[in-house]
């Protein structure tokens, strides 16, 4: 009988030490040592056995591009974050808060994926539940397959039967493996199954894509080298009162890094949005003072998102300085460069900054936008109608080109917006499309007369 030792692993980086420490050495973090059982040796392997050849070093030179074609998800929003389809042999990680709908998109993508085998493994749930979800979502699919399992070695089992294309799995903290005496869950759990099923992606060429959980700050559950081990890390984001959710790129190994998809939650499942301005922008019987369209860009897509701000009197001795979807010590200097080279005296004033669909914003591009949204709530003033913002304000007042301002334009034109207001040092670099005009400034005190002068 193997002999029994305990260990303790921190819960942020997996490092392991033979006693409890209060300090991980590794990640710095506080008060994250958990206490696992682990056996010292074991006969038994994880893995289900793969007929791989050996691996032998080449020059680089002799390696031959791979010829795999991406695979179509079948889901365009999808497809983007991934960077233009699915990399066979890849191993996605997808993150979210509870009831988000990680487990319906999941499930969405193996029902539709039409020509391509998908295996549906769930932790969670009984097949019958998820057969009543697939009833609920309309979506009928003859090669996607259900499978209730919790042990990895019979997940590689019937994978290894069933030779499926896509396998998901749902979720990776309810699988365990018989190599490690710790509950499904635990940091050598979760290590050792991603691992598993790593190998096993890399050297049979399937896809898979992995469910996490998240913790309380948000982040992924688990080792953080569950991140690092695999290819993909999707964030699926939203405010459960909210209709909308974004899928994020947070790592892809195959494409670009922080792209979006944005989804709409309807009773029969999630709706790929295709055009996300339509949905942050509102329309109103008459202008309103505080509102300010800004364009902006997440990876290579460009949309324009309504921001709202409101400034009154301060009714306390500290005025308060709220943003919801953005960061709050940014928009703290906004308000600064405002008091100081406009002369509005914001220290007077009670700011609250939002973004409409409950988005969370961090594009330096829509600094400008919230500038004007602030400008026109203090002096209780309309922005004229057709009017959207583009730029970066630096702390001197100066304003500074926006990354990808000439997709900015662009999009500003093909939604019907009249003009757009831009950094001045655009005025020889920017090709101008037709229908919009485009306004050059070089610092925020030119910004007022740009927005209520015809």
């Amino acid at each position: 009988m193997a002999k029994i030792k305990k260990a303790y692993f921190c819960r942020e980086c997996g490092y392991e030490s033979p006693k409890w420490l209060g300090r991980c050495p590794a990640c710095g973090e506080w008060n994250t040592f958990t206490e696992e059982v682990i056996t010292k040796a074991s006969s038994v392997s994880a893995a289900v056995a793969v007929n791989a050849p050996q691996s032998v070093p080449q020059r680089v030179s002799e390696i031959k591009p791979s010829t795999h074609q991406r695979l179509d998800m079948c889901n365009a929003e999808v497809n983007r974050v991934l960077g233009g389809g699915l990399v066979p042999g890849s191993l996605v990680l997808l993150g979210g808060e509870p009831g988000i709908g990680k487990s319906t998109l999941s499930l969405q993508l193996a029902l539709t994926a039409h020509g391509l085998r998908t295996l549906y493994v769930s932790g969670e749930e009984s097949a019958e539940q998820i057969g009543m979800r697939a009833e609920r979502l309309g979506i009928g699919n003859e090669e996607c397959y259900i499978y209730a399992e919790t042990l990895l070695e019979n997940i590689l089992q019937q994978i290894e039967q069933q030779k499926p294309d896509v396998v998901v799995i749902d979720s990776i903290q309810t699988i365990f493996t018989q190599t490690i005496d710790s509950s499904a869950g635990s940091v050598s759990q979760i290590r050792e199954c991603a691992a598993s099923l790593l190998k096993y992606a890399k050297t049979t060429g399937t896809s898979i894509f992995i469910i996490g959980h998240i913790t309380k700050d948000g982040t992924i559950a688990g080792p953080k080298i569950l991140e690092h081990i695999v290819d993909v890390v999707l964030q699926f984001e939203g405010d459960g009162n909210n209709v909308y959710r974004i899928l994020r790129g947070i790592k892809n190994r195959f494409g670009a890094t922080f792209e979006i998809g944005v989804f709409e939650m309807l009773d029969s499942g999630l709706r790929a949005v295709e055009n996300p301005s339509e949905i942050l922008l509102s329309h109103y019987d008459e202008p309103l003072s505080g509102i300010a369209v800004g364009a902006s860009v997440d990876g290579v897509r460009p949309y324009l998102i309504e921001v709202q701000a409101l400034v009154t009197n301060a009714a306390y001795g500290t005025p308060q300085r709220n943003a919801t979807g953005y960061d709050s010590r940014r928009m703290s200097m906004l308000l600064a460069v405002l008091e100081k080279r406009v002369g509005m005296k914001m220290y007077q004033k009670d700011v609250f900054l939002n973004f409409a669909g409950g988005f969370r914003v961090a594009d330096t591009g829509l600094d400008l936008s919230i500038v004007a949204a602030v400008v026109s709530s203090y002096y209780d003033r309309a922005i004229l109608d057709g009017i959207c913002c583009a730029g970066e304000v630096g702390l001197s007042g100066e304003v500074r080109p926006a990354p990808r301002s000439e997709q900015r334009i662009s999009e500003a034109a093909r939604l019907g917006f009249r003009k757009i207001i831009v950094s001045g040092f655009l005025r020889k670099n920017i090709k101008t499309p037709k229908g919009i005009e485009v306004i050059y400034i070089n610092n925020i005190g030119e910004l007022p007369p740009a927005l209520f002068t015809l």
